[in-house]
């Protein structure tokens, strides 16, 4: 096949974006946060209430317009590191981080009496009797160390992805002091009143009226409000929040059945920001950090598919553009796994048949959260795809591949190739050759021929590369020394 006949038909199969033009980036984040809440054990929309929450708050306050943009930001990534820490708190309680994190959301966690309820209902769910209780005991005696470790990798790793993005600071800050108190026995600092950014006392409160409007009613979250006044809450914040209850138009807000798009229209008016291409590239890249911190068998995997699709789509005539776009689809393919519990994502052993049906509906996740969003809705579908098979056994739709796009077909293979080389619990990765011999194997029958015979000219152009650099280096080395050997003094000794 032709060069010319390839890059034809790259242009017909890959996917274009002209919705990318003008994007928000408030538009961006507020439907890239469900992602964060289904990690959280919420249903989607609840980062976006919060911010509906935070934000009138703020404005009742009289919260300085500097410090909305920061806010606005923090209220939507709040649980920006929330998949840092899910498998440690998995393997800790032997049980489902989602339920974990859920549930930790309605009680009061620095009350002994709570903690103690809350780790003898968690802590190895379905284990007998006395393999529980000495799992409670083990995590009864880390004290206040274990959760505070817990909270400070997640609100750490948080802020850094934040800062990376490059929010201001004030962001960054209010996510990393999200779990403070303001009686000082929060985490992971104990920080107390002032020290506390202004956005980290208004999110805490936001994100816990939330929770308790939307479980348990209106008189739900202002009586737990009034409970954790000047012990998790500024009073002053707790005084605001109470007056503004009465407003009708307060809760309404809340019922919207679209919460992310309301959301996007409170970005303070004067720093609407649009996004560009570089900036899309870095959402993407910030996201798919969060997915594959999820579980440590899959660090970087999206990384890494997102590298070998792109590299298979160039190798096969794709132009510039849609190299980017694979790319970027090979860096979200996975956001629908923050849904899925690290019991089954880091499990040893075979999954059974109520496991797997989870595990499968992931990227049916993946696409409903991507194609939410204007400039990722037109190739969303090569996210959901990336499990079928040419023979039309694969999943979700379970559609034969070959009448999918080319640039499906190609992160197929990109996935299964990274996966398979890739340990995970139940196997070490796989020699790069008998992971190559599989998919050669499988080609034409599950897999699209085009874009193994893609992946093997990809490789070996990477390996060409690879060894050329290794010797310009060596190069650059001996060129080096042998400089020094003959270097003339510049005055005599």
């Amino acid at each position: 096949m032709t060069t010319a006949t390839l890059r034809a038909q790259a242009a017909q199969t890959a996917p274009g974006v002209d919705a990318e033009s003008r994007i928000r980036l408030s538009e961006v984040i507020a439907s890239l946060s469900c992602a964060l809440d289904i990690t959280e054990g919420q249903p989607e929309g609840h980062a976006a209430r919060t911010a509906l929450i935070g934000m009138r708050l703020a404005e009742e306050i009289g919260l300085d317009h500097a410090e909305r943009e920061p806010l606005f930001y923090a209220l939507l990534l709040k649980d920006l590191g929330c998949s840092s820490n899910a498998a440690k708190m998995s393997y800790l309680f032997g049980a489902d981080d989602q339920r974990l994190k859920r549930d930790v959301k309605t009680i009061d966690w620095p009350k002994m009496k709570e903690s103690a309820r809350y780790l003898v209902s968690h802590a190895l769910p379905d284990a007998r009797p006395w393999e529980r209780a000495m799992r409670v005991i083990s995590l009864a005696l880390q004290g206040s160390k274990g959760p505070r470790q817990l909270v400070e990798t997640r609100c750490e790793r948080g802020a850094s992805i934040a800062r990376s993005l490059g929010f201001p600071e004030g962001t960054a800050i209010a996510i990393r002091q999200l779990d403070e108190h303001w009686n000082g026995k929060g985490h992971p600092d104990g920080l107390r009143h002032e020290e506390i950014s202004i956005g980290a006392r208004i999110a805490n409160l936001a994100q816990t009226v939330e929770v308790f409007w939307r479980e348990r009613g209106i008189q739900a979250a202002v009586q737990i409000a009034r409970d954790r006044r000047k012990r998790w809450f500024d009073p002053a914040l707790v005084d605001a929040f109470v007056t503004l209850h009465e407003e009708a138009s307060f809760w309404e807000q809340l019922t919207t059945s679209d919460p992310t798009a309301a959301v996007a229209k409170l970005a303070p008016e004067d720093d609407i920001h649009y996004i560009d291409e570089g900036e899309l590239d870095r959402i993407a890249e910030a996201f798919a950090q969060v997915v594959d911190a999820k579980s440590p068998w899959t660090f970087k995997h999206s990384a890494g598919v997102a590298r070998i699709a792109s590299g298979i789509a160039a190798t096969i005539g794709f132009d510039a553009e849609d190299v980017r776009r694979v790319r970027r689809m090979g860096l979200l393919h996975d956001l629908g796994k923050l849904g899925v519990s690290n019991l089954i994502l880091d499990k040893p052993g075979k999954l059974t048949a109520e496991e797997f049906d989870a595990l499968r509906a992931h990227p049916a996740d993946s696409e409903r959260i991507l194609e939410r969003i204007a400039c990722f809705a037109n190739y969303a579908p090569l996210a959901g795809a990336h499990h079928e098979r040419i023979d039309g056994r694969g999943y979700f739709r379970g559609v034969p591949s070959r009448d999918l796009p080319l640039a499906a077909r190609i992160l197929t293979v990109a996935d299964i190739f990274e996966a398979l080389t890739a340990a995970r619990p139940y196997r070490d990765g796989m020699p790069r050759e008998k992971a190559l011999a599989i998919l050669q194997k499988d080609a034409g029958k599950a897999v699209c021929t085009l874009a193994v015979e893609g992946l093997l000219a990809y490789l070996k152009r990477e390996e060409v590369e690879s060894r050329v650099e290794d010797q310009l280096r060596s190069l650059d080395s001996l060129l080096n020394e042998l400089s020094g050997e003959h270097q003339v003094p510049l005055r005599p000794a």
